[in-house]
């Protein structure tokens, strides 16, 4: 199954710590970060800041972003299985 969407990282606005900044991901990653922001009722912002706050140093944003999105749907897999 291939995801929908152009495979290439765009880049995408986000303000954290209240500044402007961007993170390069892919269409799907991207739409599955807009997701988990809205079942959680938040703002793209608000997670990112999140996830932003839990990563490490030696990680980058959008790839903390990924493994965010991967481990949450991991989570969903295994509740339903």
């Amino acid at each position: 199954m291939t995801p929908k969407g152009d495979l290439r990282p765009r880049k995408h606005s986000l303000t954290l710590k209240g500044h402007r900044t961007s993170v390069s991901l892919e269409d799907p990653f991207w739409r599955a970060f807009l997701e988990i922001a809205r079942e959680r009722n938040m703002s793209i912002s608000a997670l990112a800041s999140e996830i932003d706050a839990a990563r490490g140093l030696d990680c980058g944003l959008a790839s903390a972003i990924r493994v965010h999105i991967l481990a949450h749907y991991r989570a969903m897999a295994e509740r339903q299985a």
